[in-house]
């Protein structure tokens, strides 16, 4: 039994069971991404467990597994509609599962060993970029977000990445780090009935590729947030991490909060 739901274009599969059979209705593998080795033989058990979101990402059959704090993409096999065990309007992601998970679960125990006491890892192989959040924080799904975790207590208290197209090759092309940080303010991370302040602004080079940061208060008529953000671009695409705090709680939450935005880093 599924139950689907539409996230950016695609399917978000929620797990009502925990395991499922998968039919092998091909003989040829899936084909992995770059940051996955191709097995030298494909087998697969009656059973596994199933990731906890599948993305699909497009009718050819590439999808975006996310368990955990791990991501993948892989592509699946789709099953032979004359084949008499589907029906002929049912297609099926097949192959996929055994290795997906394993390497999920693998990158998953890593991550846990490198994270920082406090702190919980997150790795997206497939859009190439990295970050730490507060142990404790909690996944959830937001429209136009590519990754959201946040404090259920406090949900000021959040993490999001985004992600958009763009024809630059380097921040640079977009101005200067207060350039880039003021527009942002002023069209996409404070509402209209919000009044942004810019604190501060900053450009850093990490192996060969450049960051802005920034610092900026959003003030509302009943709370102010307080925040943090930095954007890069890689691959004909423009990053921004934002995460942030009630002001009241900005003494106590600041320095996890620019552990947060320190860490973020594209991959590719």
């Amino acid at each position: 039994v599924w139950k689907e739901r539409g996230i950016r274009g695609g399917v978000c599969v929620e797990r009502e069971m925990m395991k499922m059979v998968v039919v092998m209705a091909s003989s040829t593998p899936p084909s992995f991404s770059h940051s996955m080795p191709t097995p030298h033989k494909w087998s697969s058990p009656p059973f596994l467990p199933i990731p906890s979101q599948i993305l699909v990402l497009s009718s050819s059959g590439w999808a975006k597994f996310r368990r955990g704090n791990a991501s993948v993409i892989v592509q699946a096999c789709v099953a032979d509609q004359k084949d008499d065990r589907f029906s002929p309007r049912r297609h099926m992601l097949v192959g996929v599962g055994v290795l997906a998970t394993s390497f999920l679960v693998r990158i998953g125990n890593a991550l846990a060993e490198k994270a920082p006491k406090g702190f919980q890892a997150v790795l997206d192989n497939f859009d190439g970029y990295r970050f730490l959040y507060p142990f404790g924080w909690q996944e959830v799904v937001v429209k136009g977000q590519d990754v959201v975790y946040k404090d259920v207590i406090e949900p000021l208290e959040n993490v999001s990445v985004s992600i958009i197209d763009t024809d630059k090759t380097d921040v640079h092309q977009l101005g200067s780090a207060e350039e880039v940080a003021a527009a942002l303010l002023r069209k996409v991370l404070a509402s209209p009935s919000q009044k942004a302040q810019l604190l501060d602004s900053k450009e850093k080079v990490v192996d060969g590729k450049t960051y802005y940061t920034f610092e900026f208060l959003a003030k509302s008529s009943n709370y102010t947030r307080h925040a943090l953000g930095t954007v890069a671009i890689a691959n004909g695409r423009f990053f921004t991490l934002t995460t942030g705090a009630n002001q009241r709680r900005w003494g106590k939450m600041e320095d996890r909060l620019r552990t947060v935005v320190d860490s973020f880093m594209l991959m590719n």
